[in-house]
């Protein structure tokens, strides 16, 4: 009797296990096409009694996955979608900036304004060129503008989207959580909880899409995730991720100086900002967007506006429109003209500034020179001021204004204004002042850009060189960028770079003075000598920021005020980096003098030349048809000058219109490799998909086969326990 019953539910442990074979089996036919799902395995385990065989049951229900393959797709599937988080942004800037040869692109402008340069130069006393000048200038300008606005309004974008995605990562973390635990409280009381790993297994594809993630099981079935920069997202109590996006961006925000939120792992404090740690994924992709790629561009636009504002401030200073002006107030802002001196120099030490009056003709009224009225005991304070300098800029405005009231222009004004701008104003229409650099202080001499030593601080040490009396005051600048010197930055370094050999001294000045000094030790590298600056300089802070393969070390007021940085006596610091006032922002706020625009006959053409026969021993003549600025101007736009490394260029020998053309040609080579690169991860992701989900998948054909065996198990044990029942039947006849 005990053995027939034995048999019975030997008999039943069959019939119920195949039963269950059956529910896997159709539940995996079910799920052939469900995103995600993996093929479900019944896996059995015989039964005994004192070791005697009593039937079979199911040890558990696995899936059919394959680990090591699943990690790599994860893996491969977070760089592809970096590489496509940058591709409409190339794509964009691509629709906006153009190619080289489009009649919009900045390369093209650069050459239609050298075009009307060319024009000038023939024609140099024509209204219709000279506006067209101005035009072409504008147009530029107003490029510059249009792009950085596109560039930085992209970085906005991007960093909206890191938002978006941080929140998102946020979600899915919460919901691996709650997999977590219901994952564990199941399995605790054996229950199947392979659904449930397939669900989880989804958030985390979802997650390594967005971030760069490693993870392990713990024997409870929980899972715990950290990025590959070793921050835990992950684990029994999931860490806040957190950014908040900016409501707008420059083009000197940066995340290393605090303007762009971090990314926080847990507690909001430094420590916990993983923006810098993650290596792949889209948020990767996006941050490099915001703050290498795009910077990067921004760099260069700013590095090519500088430039061509620089040298065409340079030719269009070296002389006045004619007859020359009756006012004039230049571009740079002086911090303490009382004490800031400049002293002119040159191969021969002989440089000097004609300083010449003339008549509505053209016709010579008065004549000097910068050297000579800071030298005449008649003039200002009555002392001789030295030969060549050094001098305040208030002794060269005092001087200056007491010339001219001596020389026809009683009422004349000279002086450094509010704003600590130089200014000089006639107040007469019968005479016009012309500035002409010269090679020496004999009248006539030929005419050249003087060399300007600059003591920003009036220690005595020269601090800046500049060409030009002019161009050095920015009294006749054809391009504007009115932006204050609170930034300075150094040229692009490696990121190993470390300050001279010996000890340096850097002092920090704004309007109220000394803001203080450090003494820079030895081979000192960026990020310390930033930190020093941060940490000991009031109001001054200091940042190392990326710059294409470089690095840059950039140095700001924090209330953007004016600043001036020197160095010590002999040291070398500021020389051997390149730190100066920086370019940046000159994209921005780049524009033709205002007056230029709405008088274009103000433009520059002709040049104040020296004529040995007239008068007794001659004298200045200045022409409406002399072309020699405009030439030189037009000669400048198309010849090769030289350009810093900047935003991942190397530093180039060309002209404005091929370095601008080299811009686009780079970007464009960027967005060609990003197109590569997608078409080469989508190649390598569709790979190992097919492979994972050849592991992983369910096959109908495999399935069918499955059925068929255990719907004959089913039968054959249901057999068993009918023919079971026959012999209880049998036996119960037989008793009674």
């Amino acid at each position: 009797m005990g053995d027939i019953t034995q048999a019975l539910r030997t008999a039943q442990s069959g019939l119920l296990t195949n039963q269950q074979a059956l529910n896997t089996v159709s539940n995996n036919i079910a799920n052939v096409n469900t995103e995600g799902y993996s093929r479900k395995l019944t896996n059995f385990k015989s039964v005994s009694i004192a070791g005697t065989g009593a039937g079979v049951r199911i040890s558990e229900i696995t899936r059919r996955i394959d680990e090591g393959l699943l990690k790599s797709l994860r893996l491969e599937s977070s760089e592809l979608q970096k590489e496509v988080a940058q591709e409409t942004y190339y794509a964009r800037i691509q629709e906006t900036f153009g190619a080289p040869g489009d009649n919009t692109s900045i390369s093209h402008l650069i050459e239609s304004f050298a075009e009307a340069a060319e024009l000038l130069a023939t024609s140099p006393d024509q209204t219709i060129e000279q506006a067209e000048l101005v035009r072409r200038g504008e147009d530029i300008a107003a490029k510059f503008r249009s792009m950085t606005d596109t560039i930085q309004d992209l970085r906005l974008q991007a960093d909206q989207f890191i938002a978006e995605g941080v929140t998102e990562i946020s979600t899915i973390t919460a919901s691996i959580d709650e997999l977590n635990d219901e994952i564990i409280s199941n399995s605790s009381v054996g229950r199947d909880v392979t659904d449930l790993q397939d669900l989880r297994d989804l958030e985390i594809d979802k997650l390594a899409k967005l971030v760069d993630i490693s993870y392990f099981s713990r024997s409870d079935g929980d899972v715990v995730i950290f990025t590959q920069g070793g921050r835990t997202i992950v684990d029994t109590v999931p860490p806040a991720v957190t950014h908040t996006s900016a409501s707008s961006l420059t083009a000197t925000s940066t995340h290393s100086e605090g303007d762009i939120s971090p990314i926080y792992v847990g507690t909001q404090i430094a420590a916990n900002d993983i923006t810098n740690e993650l290596k792949h994924g889209a948020l990767k992709g996006l941050i490099d967007i915001r703050d290498q790629i795009l910077p990067d561009l921004q760099s260069q636009l700013d590095t090519l506006a500088a430039q061509l504002r620089d040298q065409v401030n340079l030719i269009h200073n070296r002389s006045t429109p004619f007859p020359g002006v009756q006012s004039a107030t230049g571009t740079r802002s002086f911090i303490s003209s009382s004490t800031q001196t400049i002293t002119m120099g040159g191969a021969s030490n002989n440089d000097d500034v004609a300083i010449i009056l003339f008549d509505s003709s053209g016709e010579e009224s008065a004549k000097t020179t910068l050297e000579t009225i800071m030298r005449d005991t008649t003039l200002g304070d009555a002392s001789d001021k030295g030969d060549n300098g050094p001098w305040t800029i208030d002794e060269i405005a005092s001087r200056l204004q007491g010339w001219l009231r001596l020389n026809g222009a009683a009422s004349a004004t000279a002086a450094v204004d509010s704003t600590g701008k130089f200014s000089v104003t006639l107040n007469t229409t019968a005479l016009n002042l012309n500035f002409r650099d010269e090679t020496e202080t004999t009248n006539g001499s030929t005419a050249e850009d003087i060399s300007i030593a600059f003591d920003s601080n009036g220690d005595g040490v020269t601090d800046e060189s500049h060409s030009g009396f002019s161009n050095f005051l920015g009294l006749n600048d054809f391009f504007t960028s009115d932006l204050t010197d609170n930034i300075w930055e150094s040229d692009v370094l490696t990121s190993s770079y470390t300050s001279p050999t010996s000890s340096q001294t850097i002092t920090f000045r704004d309007s109220t003075g000394s803001l203080g000094s450090i003494t820079v030790a030895a081979s000192t590298s960026l990020t310390d000598l930033a930190t020093q600056i941060t940490n000991n300089v009031t109001n001054v802070d200091a940042a190392v920021l990326n710059d294409g393969a470089g690095v840059r070390l950039r140095i700001s007021h924090s209330l953007g005020t004016a600043l001036t940085v020197t160095q010590a006596s002999g040291n070398t610091l500021l020389t051997d980096a390149g730190i100066d006032v920086a370019d940046v922002r000159v994209s921005t706020v780049l524009e033709v003098r205002s007056d230029l625009i709405s008088t274009p006959g103000k433009i520059s053409t002709g040049l104040a030349q020296w004529d040995s026969t007239k008068g007794a021993g001659g004298e200045y003549i200045f022409s409406v048809g002399d072309d020699t600025i405009a030439t030189s101007l037009a000669n400048t736009l198309s010849s090769n000058i030289t350009f810093k490394q900047a935003g991942g260029l190397a530093s180039l020998e060309s002209s404005f219109a091929q370095y601008a053309a080299s811009i686009l040609s780079n970007n464009a080579s960027l967005a060609d490799i990003n197109d590569r690169n997608i078409d080469t991860q989508t190649s390598l992701v569709e790979s190992l998909q097919f492979k994972s989900d050849s592991v992983r998948g369910v096959n109908i054909d495999e399935e069918l086969a499955d059925l068929l065996v255990f719907e004959q198990a089913f039968a054959a044990a249901a057999r068993v326990i009918s023919v079971i029942q026959d012999m209880f039947d049998a036996l119960e006849r037989a008793i009674t």
